[in-house]
């Protein structure tokens, strides 16, 4: 189990204030750019489901499939951060 699959149980038992707090410490974002990105507490356990994914100790490939296999879970996190990049 990756450490943002580890956040996502912890952040069960957490309130959503507190779970963006969980999400910030493992990102460059701030809470409050988590919050206004990711507003609901379903919406940030998909970001750490993406985050899971694409920090997974695998090779490039394994993690192109494993988005492949999980991306309606998490396409409304990756555009997301997109438009937040862009």
């Amino acid at each position: 189990m990756g450490r943002f699959a580890e956040a996502l149980e912890r952040a069960a038992r957490k309130t959503d204030a507190e779970l963006a707090s969980e999400i910030s410490s493992l990102t460059r974002l701030k809470d409050d750019e988590i919050n206004a990105l990711f507003p609901t507490k379903p919406d940030k356990e998909k970001l750490l489901k993406l985050l899971d994914i694409v920090n997974a100790a695998t090779d490039e490939n394994n993690k192109i499939l494993e988005l492949k296999t999980n991306i309606e879970d998490v396409a409304g996190a990756v555009v997301k951060i997109v438009k937040f990049l862009v």
